[in-house]
């Protein structure tokens, strides 16, 4: 079986963490669109493809999904223009959307991205995210390790996370506890480095629909050469400690009585083991494509990452619990009324 796939943004991350990879498939052709003319045009003689000069004339050469890797800021105004085409399957970045950068999420980010889930769910889109986290090595072991070694449910965790790691971070949540119920959030008066784009400091209070509870810091603080987030989720029969990227990992195993400290060889660096991330997830992506699956990570998750931040944004504003379901619901997709304008349809840039 071969496949077409489209590559919307051609950015950095497209370049060095999705491209250089799909190119390697023998099974996969590449087509290419970006607002930049020379971007297009460079990648194409890099590695291998079809350059295009617009969405319209991606979408005339067919491709089995199209990789939407614009930054964030523009992917509302991109996925639109893409689903007026009927694409098959669609791939989303994290996040979902964020008209004012990652760090900067708002609520009508979520109704935004729920209008578009159900835009594509009517026109028979099956649309997916890349949350590349999952995918860690660290992350691979400790999910087999939760199921393998029946450590139960998520009782509780606690987060430190810098703003670069923050929505993979809840993803991370949502992955091993499953859905969050409720947030209370209130946030600091510091803006670190003097730089007003960076967000303030967030401190949040959360409960889990299973009824488990958890904490979550997130900072633009934290200095990048140390882990860039720590994760602790004690489970019923069980704890697990993530630092960082490439840190060790540390399993505290109830049942068997085995504390254990789980490191990656010294060779592989914080960024190759982002790279491979990223190898991993695409990898697992392609071969529900090729077998005809669902996508592993569906953009609902995309969805429940904003929901969570919407509550986040929402109970510092009115400085009271907010209860996601009833605030932001996503199981009604169909009544979701995007509060996103013309105006934040901007050009397709990466």
């Amino acid at each position: 079986m071969s496949l077409k796939i489209g590559i919307v943004g051609l950015g950095n991350v497209a370049t060095q963490n999705y491209i250089p990879f799909l190119a390697k498939q023998p099974d996969v052709t590449l087509g290419y669109y970006d607002c930049d003319e020379k971007k297009i045009k460079a990648t194409a003689e890099t590695f291998g493809g079809e350059p295009f000069d617009g969405i319209e004339t991606l979408m005339r050469w067919g491709p089995d999904s199209v990789f939407v890797l614009t930054n964030e800021q523009y992917r509302f105004g991109v996925a639109l223009e893409l689903l007026k085409h009927r694409p098959k399957r669609m791939v989303f970045e994290k996040p979902l959307v964020a008209a004012k950068g990652q760090a900067h999420v708002s609520e009508s980010d979520f109704s935004g991205a729920k209008s578009l889930l159900d835009q594509a769910e009517k026109c028979g889109c099956e649309p997916a995210m890349t949350f590349n986290y999952r995918f860690f090595d660290q992350t691979l072991l400790a999910k087999k390790v939760v199921l393998e070694r029946d450590f139960g449910e998520v009782i509780n965790f606690t987060a430190l996370v810098h703003y670069a790691c923050w929505s993979h971070c809840i993803d991370l949540v949502h992955h091993f506890a499953g859905p969050i119920a409720e947030v209370t959030a209130l946030h600091g008066d510091k803006v670190h480095n003097g730089q007003e784009i960076e967000a303030k400091d967030v401190t949040t209070s959360l409960r889990l629909e299973n009824g488990g509870t958890g904490t979550m810091i997130g900072t633009s603080g934290m200095q990048w050469q140390f882990p860039l987030f720590e994760l602790i989720l004690t489970f019923q029969r069980g704890r697990i400690h993530f630092r960082g990227i490439d840190g060790d990992m540390e399993i505290l195993d109830g049942k068997n009585q085995h504390h254990e400290n789980i490191s990656l060889t010294r060779d592989t660096s914080r960024w190759g083991q982002y790279g491979s991330s990223f190898e991993k997830s695409i990898t697992a992506y392609l071969e529900s494509l090729r077998t005809g699956q669902a996508p592993p990570i569906p953009a609902v998750a995309g969805l429940r990452e904003l929901q969570v931040e919407a509550a986040i944004k929402r109970s510092i504003a009115k400085r009271k619990p907010i209860l996601l379901e009833a605030d932001f619901p996503i199981l009604t997709s169909a009544q979701a009324v995007s509060n996103y304008s013309a105006e934040k349809c901007k050009p397709v840039c990466s």
